[in-house]
């Protein structure tokens, strides 16, 4: 029953309806099992995992685990725990005007058992839509018990309630998020006392508060977030804690170029025409600083540097056209070199390459600029265009340069129509990045020089 007009209003109306109660890890387990026997893909926005993390985690769902999702910087695990909340029913029952969004069937709270014990069959239901059944919380060394478990409210107790009524307690995000998933992203930053308090929540499934004997059959299923290198030596996950999440899942950066440009093409916000080229130089370069031995791997380069990057490139086309007056931005291969000005800071390096860093990055980039105009121009005659920029006028380019100036400057040969061809370039903006991408290929492969000048030109000869 999900058409609001067919929900039913009370208990026994519930009750009548049919409706059966499922704990939120069968409800799930359902859902996913029914999403797979029709082909459905629940991870709708999750890139380069279908074949490794995603199936363990459904596996992990089906066995009815609470998750931890071990894995650097910046490889998607927040947006994985948020794609869980699909499969909830869209829409649940709860007692209406229950604190703790309680099955109609099942009150827990002292209030809501009195509740459906003086109103029976009448007792109303509301209806809670599974967006509001899923809470996050980013783990902080000042989080406290309170804020996860509950405390004393002082307000219910200056109201009359005597201190050992169970009803004075303020309820923290655990038990409020009942027939819900609780996420806790970067587990290891909550003090170890913290943790502590979660046990009895993923064992027993029941809280303890300041010694109230209060138990709360909580029905949660709790996931949580950490990196697996504790390279900034903020904390652990308790072994009694690790040891209570049935799952624990390694993630991982795109395996394939085609995810990792993808993931850019999905995240990033572009306020210019990017060419699939330059996303290409931007993932290459990406996964070369995973592999450098001059980077921290254990910090990681998250795939937020590779959608910031592509960001970057994209506003200097839009710097570039509003100083030049072009009217549709379009970023060229000379953007590329603000990537390293903006986002060095995003790097952590080893501590023996102090002073090295912007080499590093420099070199990596021209890699990663050279790989793509091969893979992408390999096999075009480049000899007749060569031979004409080193024997006649050479060809100037720059960030203070127009698409139309460029080319003006550029020979008429048959081997820039096949670059334009290759890359996809039909409007002038697009041909002049092109034309732009192979002087810059045959520079990188030695068979034109190029010389920057001071006032950001470049001159190909």
């Amino acid at each position: 029953m999900t058409a609001t007009q067919d929900r039913p209003v009370t208990v026994g109306e519930l009750r009548a309806s049919g409706h059966r109660q499922l704990s939120v890890k069968q409800e799930m387990r359902a859902n996913l099992l029914a999403a797979l026997r029709e082909g459905r893909d629940p991870w709708q926005g999750i890139v380069g995992f279908e074949d490794t993390v995603i199936p363990q985690l459904e596996r992990a769902l089906i066995a009815g685990h609470d998750v931890v999702l071990l894995g650097e910087r910046g490889q998607g695990k927040t947006r994985l725990l948020r794609t869980l909340s699909v499969l909830l029913d869209e829409w649940t029952p709860v007692i209406e005007g229950s604190e703790l969004g309680e099955h109609p069937y099942e009150p827990i709270t002292p209030a809501s058992v009195r509740r459906a014990a003086e109103l029976g069959d009448d007792l109303p239901v509301a209806w809670r839509h599974r967006s509001e059944r899923y809470a996050e919380k980013l783990a902080t060394p000042d989080t406290s018990v309170a804020d996860l478990i509950g405390d004393v409210d002082p307000v219910k107790v200056a109201e009359g309630r005597s201190l050992g009524d169970p009803e004075t307690i303020h309820f923290g995000l655990v038990p409020r998020m009942h027939r819900g998933i609780v996420a806790i992203n970067e587990l290891p930053d909550l003090a170890e006392r913290i943790q502590v308090s979660l046990l009895n929540v993923m064992e027993e499934r029941d809280i303890q508060v300041r010694g109230y004997t209060l138990r709360l059959d909580l029905d949660v299923l709790l996931v949580a977030s950490a990196n697996p290198e504790d390279y900034t030596n903020r904390g652990r996950i308790i072994t009694p804690l690790k040891d209570r999440f049935g799952a624990e899942i390694r993630t991982h950066y795109p395996l394939a170029l085609d995810h990792e440009i993808s993931v850019i093409r999905q995240e990033a916000h572009l306020d210019a025409a990017v060419p699939g080229y330059l996303l290409e130089v931007l993932a290459r370069f990406t996964r070369l600083l995973r592999e450098s031995t001059s980077v921290d791997q254990r910090s990681g380069v998250s795939a937020r540097f590779a959608v910031a990057a592509a960001e970057t490139v994209a506003a200097a086309a839009v710097h570039r056209a509003a100083i030049l007056s072009e009217a549709e931005p379009v970023a060229r291969p000379v953007d590329l070199g603000t990537v390293i000005d903006v986002l060095r800071g995003k790097i952590e390096f080893e501590s023996g390459e102090e002073g090295r860093e912007l080499e590093v990055l420099e070199h990596l980039l021209r890699r990663a600029t050279a790989d793509t105009a091969r893979e992408r121009l390999g096999g075009i005659d480049f000899g007749p265009l060569v031979a004409a920029v080193e024997q006649g006028d050479p060809v100037i380019t720059g960030e203070r340069i127009t698409a139309k100036a460029l080319l003006a400057e550029l020979p008429e040969l048959a081997a820039l129509d096949e670059v334009a061809e290759r890359l996809g370039a039909g409007t002038d903006g697009e041909r002049a990045a092109a034309a732009e991408m192979a002087l810059e290929g045959l520079y990188l492969a030695r068979r034109i020089s190029k010389v920057a000048g001071d006032d950001g030109q470049l001159v190909y000869g």
